[in-house]
This record gives C-alpha cells, sequence and structure tokens, in this order.
C-alpha cells in the first residue's frame, strides 16, 4: 500500500487534504501533519489543507484551513482523512478531483475513494501517516512531527486506550526524534477555561444510570440552548464525564438539535459499535456515534446498550 501511495502521490502537481467535520486531534494532526510531509518532500507540489475550522485544537500551528478555489479540484489528489463515511467529509468537493485516496483507521462502514487504505490496527490516522513517513523515507519537520504526536495522543486517550500496541510506541518515537516541545502540547490539550470546567460540573450532576449500570446523560433542545457552549462541546466534549466511574463499562452522551439526537457512545470493554450502525452511525469498536430521530429512539439505543450487559448481570 505505500508503493501505492507513493505512485498517487507522485502523479499529482496538486493535493488537497480533507478530513472529518467537527475535528478532532487526530483529524486535524493527520491533516497538517501529511500537509507539511508533502510540502518538505515534494516542495514543487502546490498543497492544500481544507475543512470547517478547528475550534478546540485551534491552539495547534497552521491549524487554520486554505481557502481553495473550486476550479483547483479537477486536476487535483483529493486526500480524505480519519473519515468513515462520505457524510462525515468536511467540504464534500473532494469528490470533483481527478483521483481519491481514503486514509482511516475506523471500522469500515463505505468506500469513499478510489484509492483507499484502511487499518483498524492503528490506533489514530496520524500513526498511519507516521508509518507512511517512515516507510517512504520522508523527511520530517518538527510542525509534522508535533501535530502527528498530538493525534495520537488524543486518540489514544494519553496512551491508555486499548488500541494501543508496541506499534504505537515505536510511531511516537519515531515522530520523538524530531525536536519539538510535548510540553507546548499537554499544557494547550490539558488546561481548561473555568467556564469549562464548571460546564463539566453541571454534566456531571446530570448523570444516569440504567438498571444495569450504563451510564448516559440526556440534554433536550431548550436545555441546550441554556449552556454557553456550542453543540459539538455538550454532545462530545462532554461524554468523557462519563468515563472514570468505577463499575460502569458502557456509557453515551445524548444531545437534542434540529437534526436529531446526537449519541456518543463509549466502552471502556465492549464492542459498541454494532449498536452504533444499527442506528445508522459508526466508528470504533469502543467509541461510536450516531444520530437519531429523537427521545424515543434515543431510548431505544440506550435499551440495547443495557441489554449488552446482561451477561454481566
Amino acid at each position: 500500500m505505500f508503493d501505492q501511495l507513493r505512485k498517487e502521490l507522485e502523479r499529482y502537481n496538486r493535493i488537497i487534504i480533507h478530513r472529518h467535520g467537527n475535528p478532532d486531534g487526530d483529524a486535524l494532526g493527520a491533516q497538517i501533519g501529511l500537509k507539511h510531509l508533502l510540502r518538505e518532500n515534494y516542495p514543487r507540489k502546490e498543497i492544500y489543507a481544507v475543512g470547517d475550522p478547528a475550534r478546540r485544537y485551534a491552539f495547534m500551528e497552521d491549524s487554520v484551513m486554505d481557502d481553495v478555489a473550486d476550479g483547483l479540484y479537477p486536476d487535483a489528489l483529493a486526500i480524505v482523512l480519519d473519515t468513515s463515511a462520505v457524510s462525515l467529509i468536511s467540504d464534500s468537493r473532494y469528490a470533483t478531483a481527478a483521483q481519491t485516496v481514503r486514509i482511516d483507521h475506523h471500522i469500515f462502514v463505505e468506500q469513499i475513494a478510489q484509492v483507499e487504505w484502511t487499518d483498524t490496527s492503528y490506533e489514530s490516522c496520524c500513526g498511519m501517516i507516521a508509518a507512511l513517513a517512515e516507510a517512504l523515507q520522508w523527511r520530517v519537520t518538527p510542525i509534522a512531527a508535533k501535530s502527528l504526536f498530538t493525534g495520537m495522543v488524543t486518540d489514544s486517550g494519553r496512551f491508555r486506550y486499548d488500541s494501543v500496541n508496541s506499534e504505537t510506541f515505536r510511531l511516537a518515537s519515531f515522530l520523538m526524534r524530531v525536536p519539538f516541545s510535548t510540553n507546548d502540547i499537554y499544557a494547550n490539550l490539558y488546561a481548561d477555561d473555568f467556564e469549562y470546567i464548571r460546564l463539566r460540573a453541571q454534566f456531571v450532576l446530570k448523570i444516569r444510570f440504567t438498571e444495569r449500570h450504563v451510564a448516559y446523560i440526556y440534554t433536550d433542545r431548550e436545555e441546550a440552548k441554556g449552556f454557553a457552549a456550542d453543540t459539538f462541546t455538550i454532545s462530545r466534549g462532554m461524554v468523557g464525564t462519563m468515563s472514570d466511574i468505577r463499575g460502569v463499562s458502557i456509557w453515551v452522551n445524548f444531545t437534542e438539535t434540529d437534526a436529531g439526537v446526537l449519541c456518543e457512545i463509549r466502552s471502556n470493554r465492549y464492542n459498541i459499535n454494532p449498536i452504533a450502525v444499527k442506528y445508522g452511525g459508526g466508528g470504533h469498536e469502543k467509541a461510536s456515534g450516531a444520530t437519531v430521530a429523537d427521545r424515543l429512539e434515543a431510548m431505544q439505543l440506550l435499551e440495547d446498550l443495557d441489554r449488552m450487559m446482561e451477561v454481566d448481570a
């Protein structure tokens, strides 16, 4: 696969890099990292990164997206990173490119590009980009290394999740051969404004449990409007408030929006992905999401998660 990707990269003078919307550290880190790897190793090519704003990860260097005109796509290579489904891609213009490539570590949902490298054995898409850089013997710049390391840290839960293996640490070591400050990364990742800490405290008080001890939070539309936070922060940002409760192996955060109820599902033990897929979503074995029509369907999803715990009841 590395040789095939090299051939695709060398065929096109213009490369435009996409990723999923509402980017997390992995999506943004992979995008910025690949952008700077390509600029360093193919200095005569035009390399761009596009998508919606970085928001929570705006502290990352070069996180402001490029302004790319529609006319640049027809003879370009578009690369989609860290995305399992077409509906999740930020900027649909990728489909108008001369050639498309997808690099992703999520469980396969559907084909979205002409050339695809998907591999769930990696803890992060950033890990895949690091492996690509190593295999092709690319020169790695400090900003590329720092961006990729940031994505590895965030998608591995600070190297805590069971997706982490010896290859994770080997590739992290490969990146750390290049000088960059991990203090800068951690200071920005784990230092929160007081308002965010207070918001987390409010969500802790909202935690409820099913009969078999699945933890959940439900925020209706009117309540969501009362929080001084965007939907992404209320939904994905708050699901972690339930992650370290003793005796809880599955947790889910429900957030009502105009588009439906967002369901962020997590587990430290079970493969909850089939439940997400059942309700039109996807993701990883232990970190998935879906959007359902209303509260009734959300509670049906919760019942399905609760039934997963029957074996331990």
